[in-house]
C-alpha cells in the first residue's frame, strides 16, 4: 500500500547517520582562521552565507561561526555614547572595533557528530532554528550537514523507491 511504504520511509530516514549524508569535502567548506582580516571575512561572505572559524587550518579545531546576520551588526553605523561601558554590541567596522574573524564570530556553535541520527540532527536544527550544523570529531570539523542535503536525501528516497500500489 502507498500509505504503508510512506510510513516506513520516515523512520528509515530518521535512523540514517550524519556520516551518510554530510558533505565530507572539507576543502570546499567555507573555513577561515580566527585571525583572518575582516576584509577577507567579507570577501568570503560575498559568495557564501556562513563561515566556519577554526584556530588554524592545519588542525581545523572549530571555534566559531560567522553568518551574514552577524556581519549586518558590524556594518550598520553606530554612534557610541560618551561612555562605552554597558553598550551591548560595540563591534563595528566604522569604529575599527571589528578587525578579525574572531572579533565577530559566535563562539557558541551547535554541532553534531558523524554517528548522530538524522532525527536528532533535525531536532537540534528545529530547536535552535538552524539550517546547517558542523559535523565534529573531537572539536575538529570533518564536514557539515545542511537542511538542503536532508531534503534532497528524503526526496530522492521517495522518488527512487516508488511506492507500490497494492490496491
Amino acid at each position: 500500500m502507498k500509505m504503508a511504504r510512506g510510513k516506513r520511509l520516515v523512520p528509515e530516514f530518521y535512523e540514517l547517520r550524519a556520516k551518510q549524508l554530510m558533505d565530507k569535502r572539507v576543502w570546499d567548506l567555507p573555513i577561515i582562521e580566527k585571525k583572518e582580516d575582516i576584509h577577507h571575512v567579507l570577501n568570503v561572505l560575498g559568495a557564501r552565507n556562513h563561515i566556519w572559524v577554526v584556530n588554524d587550518k592545519e588542525n581545523k579545531e572549530l571555534v566559531g561561526i560567522i553568518t551574514e546576520h552577524d556581519v549586518l551588526s558590524i556594518l550598520a553605523p553606530k554612534e557610541f555614547p560618551s561612555y562605552v561601558f554597558g553598550v551591548p554590541d560595540v563591534r563595528s567596522i566604522q569604529h575599527g572595533t571589528a578587525k578579525t574573524a574572531e572579533d565577530i564570530m559566535r563562539r557558541r556553535v551547535i554541532s553534531c557528530r558523524s554517528d548522530d541520527k538524522i532525527v536528532d540532527i533535525l531536532e537540534k536544527m528545529t530547536t535552535h532554528r538552524l539550517r546547517r550544523l558542523p559535523v565534529l570529531d573531537d572539536k575538529k570539523i570533518i564536514g557539515e550537514i545542511t537542511l538542503h542535503q536532508l531534503i534532497r536525501k528524503y526526496y530522492s528516497a521517495t522518488q527512487y523507491h516508488p511506492i507500490a500500489d497494492e490496491g
